[in-house]
């Protein structure tokens, strides 16, 4: 007999640790969760740590609308030296001299910080996932191409120093330690801002340590560690999901609707929505999330008019045994 499948559904948070890729994560998650259809929304490099924020069978639709949503970091940009990967997963390139690093005062470092504040250019790391005709920009680059991306804008909204940079030398040279949370849009490289800031001030930089604490509303204070889920495995605990309903009423305008709305949106027809069902800021073409007396995730709703109809739907959760 093989063991139980299941397809109940939801979002699960996982602080992942240091030296797992995100589909580590992902592959360890099907194993417990009984399932292949586990999926994420944004990878975390194997240096870095903090929220993955995970969707479990029919929830994965719920990702597309996650992937989007900001994000909050901390990390630590060592100025001093660059690497060719812009973290200290590369090799480092010629480093600062005592006397250049020496030099740079606490206003010149909060200074070129601030050029990374409000809606900028930024060209990712070569080293990035990015496609390259098909191909990942990092793949390109151990094939021994040389990659050049092109410069994307993205929105950095917050970028805070925190406490006092910090001094210190190497055997590679010496280098000034700087912790610094960034609140950023989707497809932000943190790694780019170490790059860049250490280019501005001449000494060269990379990021050290990187955590992601948000994404969006979900927080990595609520997250799961992966060995706490996997002591859980082990006991033949179930994962702890997040109901997809309460993931998308946190995402999108909740939208009551009664058994007979429920049967024409699950059919494609449209349901009325006459004023002041829908408050009157939610424009045409807004998402709703259609939830059930139930209190399940029927779908999610298109606003066009005084009407709506069901763009995504979402299945009910159900547990089967696999056959022999």
């Amino acid at each position: 007999m093989k063991s139980p499948s299941s397809t109940a559904s939801g979002i699960l948070l996982v602080d992942k640790p240091a030296g797992h890729t995100s589909h580590d994560v992902v592959a360890r998650t099907r194993r417990l969760a009984g399932t292949r259809k586990v999926g994420h929304a944004g990878t975390l490099d194997p240096m870095a740590t903090g929220l993955l924020v995970l969707g479990v069978n029919s929830s994965t639709r719920l990702l597309t609308y996650v992937v989007g949503l900001d994000k909050e970091y901390l990390a630590t940009v060592r100025l001093g030296a660059a690497t060719t990967t812009d973290d200290a997963e590369g090799e480092l390139l010629p480093g600062a001299t005592a006397g250049s690093l020496g030099d740079l005062t606490p206003d010149a470092v909060a200074r070129a910080f601030e050029t990374q504040h409000g809606t900028i250019v930024q060209v990712p790391s070569s080293v990035s996932a990015i496609k390259v005709d098909g191909k990942r920009a990092y793949a390109r680059v151990r094939a021994g191409e040389d990659v050049v991306l092109e410069g994307r804008t993205v929105t950095i909204s917050e970028v805070e120093l925190l406490g006092e940079a910090r001094r210190g030398e190497t055997d590679e040279g010496p280098f000034l330690d700087v912790d610094v949370r960034v609140v950023c849009s989707s497809g932000t490289y943190i790694r780019a801002i170490a790059r860049d800031v250490g280019e501005l001030l001449g000494v060269g930089g990379h990021l050290t340590a990187l955590r992601r604490t948000r994404i969006g509303p979900f927080a990595v204070a609520d997250a799961r560690t992966l060995d706490d889920l996997l002591e859980r495995g082990e006991h033949g605990e179930a994962l702890e999901l997040l109901d997809a309903a309460d993931v998308a009423v946190r995402l999108f305008p909740r939208l009551d609707v009664d058994a007979a709305e429920a049967t024409a949106l699950g059919h494609g027809q449209r349901i009325a929505l006459p004023e002041g069902r829908v408050p009157a800021a939610e424009a045409d073409g807004v998402l709703l999330a259609a939830v059930t007396p139930a209190g399940r995730l029927l779908g999610l709703v298109e606003r066009r008019g005084s009407t709506g109809k069901s763009v995504v739907n979402f299945p009910p959760d159900e547990y089967q045994e696999a056959q022999p």
